[in-house]
């Protein structure tokens, strides 16, 4: 980067906007101490709330716990770059009893959205 790039700060709704346009995302949470970075399906309801299906045991464990979770979504536009990040305490999705039961620990969790920025490069 040099010093002549701009960056512009996104708005909320620009930053939802994207958010709701992406299926996959990056959902960002420590392991073992560790910060890291996992793939998950991610679909918002409202304006308001993420999604997210995973079956990666660490992620449903943070929800089952109601850790602070930051969802992580990146495209490009018309060669610009762009990065959009929202974070929200987690929990575990209620069962839908007459949905096929979940195998290897797949869930869904919920993230309300109470942080949303995003900047476009």
């Amino acid at each position: 980067m040099t010093g002549n790039d701009v960056q512009e700060v996104l708005s909320r709704d620009e930053c939802v906007r994207r958010l709701a346009a992406a299926t996959m995302a990056r959902v960002l949470i420590s392991v073992r101490c560790l910060p890291t970075a996992l793939p998950t399906r991610v679909r918002l309801v409202d304006h308001d709330l993420a999604l997210l299906d995973s079956a990666d045991v660490a992620v449903v464990q943070a929800a089952r716990r109601h850790d602070v979770l930051t969802v992580q979504v990146d495209g490009l536009d018309d060669g610009h770059p762009w990065s959009v990040v929202a974070s929200g305490i987690s929990s575990l999705a209620p069962l839908d009893p007459a949905a096929p039961s979940p195998t290897h620990d797949h869930r869904l969790i919920t993230l309300p959205l109470a942080v949303v920025v995003g900047q476009l490069h």
